[in-house]
């Protein structure tokens, strides 16, 4: 096998506008592309972090993939703590309250709007 790198994961959302916007303007991730797709009006609804291998594409059309499925997307951050003001600042909620603190560095969990279950974490090790 040659493969190199994970270029997509699918996120399962309701309404991509909601999600592209909360992915953008909440989590500071780049608009990659947002076109339509599809003779049904579909779209094809891309975003990264900045400089990321790795891009989310937001859908809406798959029956296996219910909003709000996917859980344990996990993103790395160099300053949890500065990200969890900002997280709380923008209006998230972060369910299990303060950071908490694991061998491996540490880490809050929050749902994007459709449910889909997101863990930032600061590795430290």
């Amino acid at each position: 096998m040659t493969v190199t790198h994970v270029q997509l994961l699918s996120v399962p959302v309701a309404d991509q506008d909601r999600a592209r916007d909360f992915y953008v303007d909440v989590l500071g991730f780049e608009l990659v592309r947002d076109n339509p797709m599809g003779p049904d009006g579909g779209r094809w609804v891309q975003v990264a972090p900045s400089g990321a291998a790795t891009a989310l594409t937001l859908v809406t059309w798959f029956p296996s993939m219910p909003p709000g499925s996917l859980k344990g997307l996990v993103l790395e951050t160099d300053d949890l703590d500065a990200d969890v003001v900002r997280l709380r600042e923008r209006g998230v909620a972060l369910p299990d309250g303060d950071v908490h603190v694991a061998p491996w560095g540490r880490y809050v969990t929050f749902d994007d709007p459709d449910g889909n279950g997101i863990v930032l974490q600061e590795t430290s090790i």
